[in-house]
């Protein structure tokens, strides 16, 4: 059993829960992650550092998209067990959710804009960087260029030497936050992971993943399988 009484009670009395997630949270909805022996960056010629930057996007666009296109990518995936119940949470206006996911799998289960940040952006939102105009999946998945005048089209995501948009907004989040709760991933990215050091010093901060993570120690670490956390996880509509 991963969710003990006293960490039940920990969601029950929290207020305003910010849960901050990683690409383990959705290797339940088949989706690779990135850093693991089966991850997405295991035998790649070139560093993802690179090959996911912005840097390549201008010297090697097509190496780069047809990387993603094959890599990352999974229109079809569903929400699981855990997108399941944070949305729970924000629908309860417990919740909000900050997430280094691209997936847009929290979209799906129900969580309303004003309750979630793509801290790095989404996969699905297309655009055109000369003109800023937008482009359909459909038309992505033919061709990296736009047909009309060969313009390059690109998803808005964080690449590599980008800074994410919302960082401020994120850190207000967890700022505000009773509950910080850290779901599947390696934290090793910044500015996310950096993050957690704008709790305030009243805020319960828990981590739930497969193995420990670098975290500060007053974070209780809870080292399991998420999908399980989650399935035990009781949702409570009102806080005490």
């Amino acid at each position: 059993m991963l969710v003990s009484p006293a960490v039940q009670e920990n969601f029950d009395q929290a207020k305003s829960i910010v849960f901050m997630t990683g690409a383990g949270v959705s290797t339940l909805s088949d989706i690779p992650d990135y850093r693991s022996k089966n991850g997405v960056y295991q035998g790649l010629d070139l560093a993802p550092e690179y090959l996911l930057s912005d840097q390549a996007f201008a010297e090697i666009p097509e190496i780069q998209y047809q990387f993603m296109q094959e890599n990352l990518y999974f229109p079809a995936a569903k929400p699981n067990v855990i997108h399941e119940k944070m949305a729970a949470f924000t629908q309860a206006g417990r919740g909000r959710i900050i997430t280094q996911n691209i997936d847009d799998l929290d979209v799906a289960a129900g969580v309303k804009q004003d309750r979630l940040i793509r801290f790095h952006g989404s996969l699905y939102n297309l655009y055109v960087p000369k003109d800023g105009a937008k482009v359909t999946l459909a038309e992505y998945q033919k061709s990296l260029y736009r047909l009309s005048d060969h313009a390059k089209i690109r998803p808005d995501i964080t690449f590599y030497g980008e800074q994410p948009k919302y960082i401020q907004e994120a850190i207000s989040w967890v700022q505000q936050a009773d509950l910080v709760v850290v779901v599947g991933t390696s934290f090793r990215v910044y500015p996310f992971a950096g993050l957690l050091a704008y709790a305030k010093p009243t805020a319960k901060l828990m981590a739930v993943n497969l193995t420990a993570i670098p975290v500060p120690g007053q974070v209780e670490q809870i080292a399991g399988d998420a999908g399980q956390f989650f399935e035990e996880l009781v949702v409570k509509t009102t806080s005490k």
